[in-house]
């Protein structure tokens, strides 16, 4: 039981994260405002790499926020106990990161203020006016699954909300990632492979996540968990982590096999300069080996370790995500296939990008939103999951 002494601190620790968190927000607000006062001149983006840090870690938030559901899914579709105790939590952290990534995105365009255009004048061709659907379907599906899952009264419509919500994630990642597959404009995307691939990825980018957020929970609840659902839900991290690798080596090998992809994947894989080595280091090294050695070697596959094996998942999510939304938009697009394209204005040439702070504060500002409202809802509403009438299944 907890001494009023130790209450007392963690009651001051709450709101010394709140502040930071807030500070956090402040400097994202603060960027925001200053590239539209003085345009996206401001930031590292430029004619060629329009999407830059900032859509790094929108695209993180927004991937993760579907993936992260898996852990509700398992529990309500396929009837897993130790899930659906789990539910409640991964709903709100689904809710928060689509809430930070989806700020970051907006605040990103230069003129937020006309997502009242696009909210009220539909093209019906254009994927990101699908996206418009699905991100605030996917806002209400899951605040009403939420719902009924908190409500006593409502527990009977939770399995059937899980379900929609089930299906409406899958289809809400295949709309993020049919974005670069329908992008004709860089020749690094285009693939019929990247909707799946995006799913898979959100398997183990989600579930990392919820693995640090629930630790956390944990840690400052003073319990520790069960070691057989550490075990189940370790084995699950490393199988999402082993399927998302292989999608990414089949994405590759796929572009090698085509002559057109050969010097773009040259380009991302050996000569590429930074996007090589955070590909192999970043992503492979850090983000993959690293945390399934850390899963599956014996001894090693204990709370701490694998809490630390979610970081580095998403550390390298990070990674896969610069260099596939940067490198593919710094690689040129080969217009004229057998000829050398020069201009003036760039045409034929790898692009420059240096981040700036601004783009940053604009991207840390999203985990804050997150990371706020994840913070203020589990200290209100009980979150924390209760395995009591745990069954073996």
């Amino acid at each position: 039981m907890p001494t009023p002494a130790s209450l007392r601190l963690k009651n001051r620790m709450f709101y010394l994260l709140l502040a930071i968190a807030g500070l956090v927000l402040l400097a994202g607000m603060y960027a925001v405002h200053m590239m539209e006062e003085y345009g996206h001149i401001i930031s590292g983006m430029n004619n060629q790499v329009v999407w830059g840090i900032p859509h790094v870690f929108a695209l993180f938030l927004i991937v993760s926020a579907s993936g992260v559901l898996n852990v509700a899914s398992i529990g309500s579709v396929f009837g897993k106990a130790i899930y659906k105790a789990r539910a409640p939590l991964a709903s709100l952290l689904s809710i928060a990161m689509l809430a930070g990534g989806l700020a970051v995105l907006m605040l990103d365009l230069g003129r937020p203020d006309r997502i009242i255009v696009a909210a009220t004048n539909f093209n019906l061709t254009s994927v990101f006016a699908w996206n418009v659907v699905l991100y605030s379907g996917m806002f209400s599906l899951v605040a009403i699954y939420l719902w009924t899952m908190m409500e006593q009264r409502m527990n009977p419509w939770s399995k059937k909300l899980g379900f929609l919500v089930f299906a409406w994630r899958f289809i809400l990642t295949t709309g993020t990632g049919l974005i670069f597959a329908f992008l004709t404009a860089r020749q690094a995307y285009g693939s019929a492979l990247l909707p799946p691939m995006f799913i898979v990825l959100s398997f183990a980018w989600g579930l990392a996540v919820f693995h640090l957020v629930q630790s956390a929970i944990y840690s400052w609840n003073e319990k520790e968990l069960d070691p057989e659902i550490q075990k189940r839900k370790r084995n699950l991290l490393g199988i999402f982590v082993i399927t998302s690798m292989y999608m990414v080596a089949i994405y590759h090998m796929t572009n090698l096999y085509f002559a057109h992809q050969t010097a773009f994947e040259h380009f991302i894989l050996r000569d590429g300069g930074i996007y090589p080595r955070l590909f192999w280091w970043g992503y492979i090294f850090l983000g993959n080996a690293l945390p399934l050695a850390l899963i599956y070697f014996p001894g090693l596959g204990n709370t701490k370790n694998v809490v630390q094996a979610s970081a580095l998942i998403v550390l390298g999510a990070f990674a896969l995500l610069y260099v596939f939304i940067i490198g593919g938009q710094a690689f040129p697009l080969n217009i004229f296939p057998g000829y050398a394209v020069k201009s003036s204005f760039g045409d034929g040439q790898i692009a420059n990008y240096s981040p700036s702070l601004y783009e940053f504060m604009l991207g840390f500002g999203g985990l804050s939103i997150a990371f706020i409202i994840t913070t203020i809802s589990v200290r209100v509403l009980n979150f924390m999951p209760q395995d009591k009438h745990y069954i073996a299944d």
